[in-house]
C-alpha cells in the first residue's frame, strides 16, 4: 500500500458550529443558575443529587411548530374576514337589487293605471261627443220640421219623409243585399274597437267593409271613404245593403248597414258594441248604394 494511500476516517462527524454554540451557551447557562443557587444555600445544605435535563434542539423544532401553528391560525383568521366582508357586499347588493326591482314595479303599475285612466275619459269624452252630435242633429231635424209644417201647412216632402215610410216601402233583401244584411246582423253584440276589423270585434266601418267584402264587394277602410262611393240616395228610398252615413258624405265620422224595415246594424261605440236600431234612434245624415 502506498505512503499516500487514503485512509478512511473513524471520527464521529463533527458537529455543526451553530449547534455546537447552541448547546454550549444553554449549557453553560445552567451551570451558572446552578453555582448562584449553590453559594446563596445554606453552609449545611445538603449537595444537589438531582439530574437536569438540558433543552434539546427537539424542544426547539417544537417551538418552531408552535410558531407556524399561530400563524396559520391568523391567516385562517384573516380569510374569515375577508370571506365575511364578501357576505356582507353580497347581501347589500341582493337588498339593492330586490329595491330596485321593486321601484320599478310601482313605477309600471303607476303608469299601466295612467294608461287605463287616459282610455277611460278618451272613451268617455268619444260617447259625449256622439250624443251632442246626436242631440244637434235632433234638434236640426226638428227645427226644419217645424219650418216645413208651417210654410206647407203640414205637408210632407221626400226629404223629410220618416224612417218608418222608407221602412213600410222596403222589399226582402235578395242576392248581394242579402248577404251584406245577413253578416251584419250575425255580429250583432261583437265589441266595438276602435280599429277593429273582427272576427269578434269591429268598428263602424270595420263591420261595414267585412259586411261587403262577404258579397264579394272590396270598400275602402275609412269611413268617409266608404260613404263616398256609390250613388246617393234619399232616406225615404233606401234599400237594404244601403250605407248609412252621419256627417258629410265626403267627411262622414259614423256609418253602418240598412237592413230593412226602418232598422240598421252598426258597431256604435265601445258601451253598446253592434247593434241594431231604428232609424229614429239616430237618423243618419244620408245614405249610398253600392249594389
Amino acid at each position: 500500500m502506498s505512503h499516500t494511500a487514503h485512509i478512511p476516517s473513524h471520527r464521529k462527524p463533527r458537529r455543526s458550529a451553530s449547534k455546537l454554540a447552541l448547546r454550549a451557551g444553554v449549557a453553560g447557562g445552567v451551570l451558572g443558575t446552578i453555582a448562584v443557587a449553590g453559594a446563596a444555600g445554606p453552609a449545611n445544605a445538603e449537595p444537589v443529587t438531582e439530574t437536569i435535563e438540558m433543552p434539546t434542539l427537539g424542544s426547539l423544532d417544537a417551538a418552531g411548530g408552535l410558531a407556524s401553528a399561530v400563524a396559520a391560525s391568523a391567516e385562517a383568521s384573516q380569510q374569515e374576514a375577508l370571506d365575511q366582508s364578501l357576505r356582507s357586499q353580497e347581501d347589500a347588493a341582493l337588498q339593492k337589487a330586490a329595491k330596485e326591482a321593486k321601484k320599478a314595479k310601482a313605477e309600471a303599475d303607476r303608469k299601466a293605471a295612467a294608461e287605463r285612466a287616459e282610455e277611460a275619459r278618451l272613451k268617455a269624452e268619444q260617447e259625449r261627443q256622439e250624443a251632442a252630435a246626436r242631440a244637434s242633429r235632433d234638434a236640426a231635424r226638428t227645427q226644419l220640421s217645424t219650418q216645413s209644417s208651417s210654410n206647407d201647412g203640414g205637408s210632407s216632402s221626400d226629404s223629410g219623409s220618416t224612417a218608418s215610410d222608407s221602412g213600410s216601402q222596403t222589399q226582402a233583401p235578395t242576392g248581394s243585399a242579402a248577404a251584406i244584411v245577413a253578416f251584419a246582423k250575425a255580429q250583432i253584440g261583437d265589441a266595438y274597437v276602435s280599429g277593429g276589423t273582427g272576427p269578434n270585434s269591429w268598428d263602424c266601418s270595420g263591420l261595414v267593409q267585412a259586411a261587403y267584402r262577404a258579397a264579394g264587394i272590396d270598400l275602402p277602410r275609412i269611413s268617409y271613404e266608404q260613404s263616398s262611393m256609390g250613388t246617393s240616395v234619399s232616406l225615404s228610398d233606401l234599400q237594404p245593403g244601403d250605407i248609412l252615413y252621419w256627417g258629410s258624405r265626403s267627411g262622414s265620422y259614423h256609418v253602418a248597414i240598412y237592413v230593412g224595415g226602418g232598422q240598421y246594424v252598426g258597431a256604435q261605440n265601445p258601451s253598446s258594441g253592434v247593434v241594431q236600431h231604428s232609424m229614429d234612434w239616430d237618423t243618419p245624415s244620408g245614405a249610398v248604394r253600392i249594389l
